[in-house]
């Protein structure tokens, strides 16, 4: 309420950002005397369901936040914002999504949580779109236009209604992180009952958190004179998908070196949630990457002073194409090929973790699996860009760097068909990159 009197009072004047979180139930319409200056409006958690048929005074507005609110149709005023690239509705109860509501200007989509059926064809129209979050709805297909969004690299239709997996997205240039698990064609991995040990919440002894993603939340435990992790799942829906998901890739995934093992089941936790002890990484070790910002969209970004060997940017390649042919192997696609799930020490010893992007695969065509794989190579492509140039100071080994500078076009290869598998790739690293 503080802000919002501020705004009323005029002592927010010139302002870029404004975030309002109070219960409302109208659009302020003291919002527009920043229509100058106003570039990030955060309205999440009100009770709105209408925006004002002049929003468009707002013209350089590029971020909107409207989750958690009560909106049931997308509001077609916003196609009036021409700067407008980051719009974000989830979790409210939207039905319609009407054609040509959305500023072609869109970068990042975000309708997650809400009740969709379909989507306009002008969804097509949007060039510049490289972020789409879609789980959680109601969607049976994609419109056939998207198959113009040559820009689109993430996509999350995780948990809708789809019968099929839509086949065209195989065919998008630069798509590279793609969900899709819990919808009625996705089969359980067969390996998602194998017997794990069963512990009890009482035998644990919780220490200290260790992070919290959008699945779940993790902390360090003590068990039978042993450190381990304990991630106990929130229980709703997230960006990506189902915590139940993400439990049944993690169980089937298997041991592998360069993979977090799974432990155990617990049970008995006090609210009832489903929790997994899991291995502990060791303290040593630290996050590779940062998230995507809102400027960088579907990058992720590193501190400014932090730079690897080349030797070491090869030695975590090496991991990642190990892991990635033992996930491949077995049908599953980790959706979130991301240096900041990627774990590294000093040494640049190397895991990947955080599955909650995960799907499991079984087309019987070889085809159709061949590409699924090819999609996570391109992620994986990123990942040789963004090593090559936290070792751009390292120029001891022109002939290796060459190498990899191949290796990474080869990857980034905009026809799916052409890019190698993560097999060829490994094998690449191994010999021509000793």
């Amino acid at each position: 309420m503080k802000i919002l009197a501020q705004l009323r009072s005029g002592q927010l004047l010139g302002t870029k950002r404004l975030k309002l979180a109070c219960g409302l139930k109208e659009f302020p319409r003291e919002i527009f005397t920043l229509a100058e200056s106003l570039e990030v409006l955060d309205m999440t958690d009100n009770q709105l369901h209408t925006l004002p048929d002049d929003f468009g005074k707002l013209k350089n507005l590029k971020i909107l936040f409207l989750s958690n609110n009560l909106f049931t149709e997308v509001p077609t005023v916003l196609s009036q914002c021409p700067n407008l690239s980051m719009i974000g509705f989830r979790n409210n109860n939207i039905d319609t999504l009407a054609e040509n509501a959305l500023p072609l200007s869109t970068r990042w989509l975000i309708l997650t949580d809400n009740v969709l059926t379909s989507l306009p064809e002008s969804m097509g129209a949007l060039k510049y779109l490289q972020k789409c979050m879609l789980s959680g709805n109601q969607l049976t297909h994609l419109p056939r236009s998207m198959k113009h969004c040559e820009n689109l690299e993430l996509l999350r239709i995780a948990v809708n209604a789809f019968t099929e997996l839509p086949k065209m997205l195989l065919d998008l240039p630069k798509l590279s992180w793609l969900a899709y698990g819990g919808n009625p064609f996705c089969a359980k991995h067969p390996d998602c009952d194998t017997p794990l040990k069963v512990v009890d919440w009482g035998s644990l002894n919780i220490q200290e958190v260790l992070g919290e993603g959008a699945s779940g939340l993790i902390s360090k435990a003590i068990y039978e004179g042993k450190e381990v992790a304990v991630k106990v799942f929130k229980g709703d829906i997230t960006s990506d998908g189902l915590p139940e998901e993400e439990m049944d890739i993690n169980i089937s995934m298997g041991h592998h070196d360069h993979l977090v093992d799974v432990l155990a089941r617990v049970t008995g936790h006090p609210e009832g949630k489903d929790v997994l002890m899991l291995e502990l990484i060791p303290s040593t070790f630290f996050n590779l990457g940062l998230p995507p910002t809102l400027e960088t969209c579907s990058r992720d970004v590193y501190p400014e002073d932090f730079s690897l060997a080349l030797s070491q940017s090869i030695k975590i390649l090496k991991g990642m194409a190990d892991a990635a042919v033992h996930m491949h192997e077995r049908g599953i696609m980790h959706g979130d090929f991301y240096a900041h799930n990627i774990m590294i020490d000093k040494e640049a010893n190397n895991i990947l973790g955080d599955f909650g992007g995960a799907s499991y695969y079984e087309p019987k065509e070889v085809k159709v699996r061949h590409a699924l794989e090819r999609l996570e190579v391109r992620a994986f492509g990123c990942l040789v860009e963004e090593m090559l140039l936290l070792s751009q100071d390292d120029r001891s080994d022109p002939q290796r760097r060459a190498k990899l500078e191949l290796l990474r076009d080869a990857c980034l290869n905009e026809k799916n068909e052409e890019r190698p598998l993560f097999k060829t790739i490994y094998q690449h690293l191994l010999k021509a990159l000793v």
